[in-house]
């Protein structure tokens, strides 16, 4: 490379630095100044990450000045290019403007004017960075995205649910394993997957407040999701950023009991527009017909204003079918609305739990006399389904 004093430059590496100028020289060493950025840069003579800045007849440069000049006529004398053409703000012809006087915030971050300019790249660099785009590519469409990338063994039944629930648009979904089964690392899948695949931006994780630090540690160790846990000293620290507090962050976890004691932080939280809601050990939940309790009346409001629900729970009736029927009420109030009527279409469903369980014990089964099924179960036997 060859240099000169009052030469322009850019940096390869710093293209965001503007345009440089040639200050200062010695045997091994040259110094560019990037005025824009008020930034210096000592490179070695002999192996310089900067290309030289040339201009050519047609192009259109500024001047520090702030007028424009076309080009007609490139002039170099001791390695100084110095341009001569048309101003176009007043139309003069034959102005002179020495490349030393050319604007600092030149900058080259179109294609087009990299090539031009002579910022290429080696052939290696760009082949890795094409395959680099093209395996990020290849997986942003698969089909498994947001179920590969956590640090937790793939249990078959953890990864068969998550991926049924994770790619449903705002999955309304109880999740009813027995304990030891991973519960939480299904529910932390689904919410991944939701996340990558942009069906959710905003999730609220609603826990008793003894496990908020067990669910902060899984979510950002196993799944790389940074969320924040929100009490009252949280919130008061917040209002320097907005009016409601939990508007400050995306993915917001907090306790039953905050939200239960705190009508105002209830409030504040149910105008947060979540797209996700994830309720753990949701069997707590007390209700009865006459008289459901506060810590269901918070669960519930949220859930109506949430696209998505997810219940963490113990087994189906465990507690009791009044139990179990009002966490499904949750999930979606216009199919369980009666819990007589819940209980008696639960008892049409006794024969086909019977047969299923007949047919895989590989025993021979005959339907009782006057047993009555659902259309929808019988065309599932008969087809060889075991669910309804």
């Amino acid at each position: 490379m060859t240099f000169a004093l009052g030469q322009r430059w850019i940096s390869d590496t710093e293209s965001d630095l503007g345009l440089g100028t040639v200050v200062a020289l010695d045997a091994r060493t040259v110094s560019l100044m990037f005025a824009a950025s008020e930034e210096n840069r000592v490179y070695a003579r002999s192996d310089a990450p900067v290309t030289r800045v040339t201009f050519n007849v047609g192009d259109v440069i500024e001047c520090q000045e702030g007028w424009s000049l076309e080009v007609e006529e490139v002039i170099e004398d001791q390695g100084i290019f110095t341009y001569v053409g048309t101003r176009q703000d007043t139309e003069e012809a034959n102005v002179a403007l020495r490349e030393i006087f050319l604007s600092h915030q030149i900058r080259f971050n179109k294609p087009q004017d990299k090539l031009f300019a002579g910022q290429i790249d080696r052939m290696d660099n760009f082949v890795l960075r094409y395959r680099a785009l093209s395996n990020q590519y290849e997986q942003h469409k698969s089909p498994m995205r947001g179920l590969c990338g956590m640090r937790a063994g793939l249990i078959p039944h953890q990864l068969f649910i998550a991926h049924e629930v994770g790619r449903r648009y705002a999955p309304r979904v109880l999740l009813a394993d027995e304990v030891g089964l991973g519960k939480t690392i299904e529910a932390g899948m689904i919410i991944h997957q939701q996340v990558l695949s942009g069906r959710a931006q905003r999730v609220l994780i609603v826990v008793p407040e003894t496990l908020q630090h067990q669910w902060l540690v899984e979510m950002m160790r196993r799944f790389n999701l940074h969320f924040s846990i929100f009490d009252e000293e949280r919130c008061i620290e917040a209002y320097a950023e907005a009016e409601n507090p939990f508007d400050t962050q995306q993915f917001v976890l907090c306790s039953l009991d905050f939200l239960r004691k705190s009508r105002k932080r209830f409030e504040q939280a149910l105008e947060g527009e979540w797209d996700l809601l994830v309720v753990d050990e949701a069997h707590h939940l007390e209700w009865s017909q006459e008289q459901p309790s506060r810590q269901y009346q918070v669960v519930e409001a949220l859930a109506e204003k949430t696209p998505g629900v997810l219940l963490l729970t113990a087994t189906p009736e465990q507690l009791g079918r009044e139990s179990h029927f009002a966490r499904l009420r949750l999930l979606d109030a216009d199919r369980f609305f009666d819990y007589d009527a819940f209980v008696k279409e639960e008892e049409l469903y006794a024969p086909v739990a019977d047969a299923v369980t007949a047919l895989f014990s590989g025993q021979a089964w005959l339907m009782k006399p006057k047993t009555k099924l659902p259309n929808c179960c019988l065309s599932k036997m008969l087809s060889h389904s075991s669910t309804c």
